[in-house]
């Protein structure tokens, strides 16, 4: 068994973070934010592009962060991911799950089985491949970690129109709790973050419909949208040791959108 941390500071001085789907919006906001409190980061999406404009922004700043080419639903990619983060920087101490795909936007019953099939390889099925990679990491070892998984409020109540991806989201979920009570002993801690409509390029066909996002920030007690850096503090909270004694949670952050029993 670890030894216990406890300790309030939510410094990542010396902690070595994977962040997927960082190219922009929530993961790069979470990135940054890793940065600026001392970790260094390997940084992953599908394309470089993105990814090096990130990176360079980071190091403009004085943190330190490494692009690298993923496509999270592809074993292979996710597996070389974390050997070239050990080879760049000797370790993986946190990993953060945030890459996702959301092909198709109407009713449940309309879905083709590709854009099922791309919903789940990406959203549950590369989110357990990356945490498995790095927790046998972490065994090997027999360090303690932090894996924290970007769920979404999809996942708690009725997804209308993205139910394909709410289901995702429910199993990341659920998958949070049980990875949290198997691989506790060790060390390694799991949570989960589920943000409610974010102001982000991925919830373009959300934050296109201007009735809804009207019904949302006319019900939510905080009255606006999310931003990247509203989610960002809680994945910093996840990843230091001031969390070192949570486990197996999910974390709404909503704006308390869900309080009012409007989804």
């Amino acid at each position: 068994m670890q030894t216990p941390i406890s300790n309030p500071d939510m410094s990542l001085d010396g902690k070595v973070a994977i962040v997927t789907g960082a190219s922009r919006g929530i993961g790069e906001a979470i990135a940054r934010a890793y940065a600026r409190r001392g970790a260094k980061v390997v940084i992953a999406s599908r394309k470089m592009d993105g990814l090096s404009a990130v990176a360079t922004a980071i190091k403009a700043k004085g943190g330190e962060a490494f692009p690298v080419v993923c496509h999270a639903g592809k074993e292979d990619q996710i597996d070389a991911m974390v050997a070239t983060t050990v080879q760049r920087y000797g370790k993986v101490d946190i990993l953060v799950n945030n890459a996702a795909t959301n092909p198709y936007f109407g009713p449940m019953m309309n879905i083709d089985w590709g854009a099922w099939e791309k919903t789940f390889e990406v959203n549950t099925k590369g989110y357990f491949m990356a945490i498995r990679a790095v927790a046998r990491h972490l065994q090997e070892r027999d360090a303690p970690g932090s894996i924290v998984s970007i769920a979404s409020i999809a996942g708690i109540g009725a997804a209308m129109a993205q139910g394909v991806y709410g289901m995702t989201k429910a199993a990341v979920i659920s998958m949070t709790k049980t990875l949290a009570v198997e691989l506790g002993g060790t060390g390694i801690r799991v949570n989960a973050i589920a943000p409610g409509l974010v102001d982000t390029h991925f919830a373009g066909a959300l934050m296109a419909n201007e009735a809804l996002v009207k019904q949302m920030t006319d019900t939510a007690p905080v009255r606006r949208v999310g931003k990247p850096d509203d989610i960002a503090g809680m994945a910093v909270y996840l990843g230091s040791d001031a969390s070192g004694y949570v486990t197996g949670q999910t974390f709404i952050i909503d704006g308390g959108l869900m309080l009012t029993g409007s989804l």
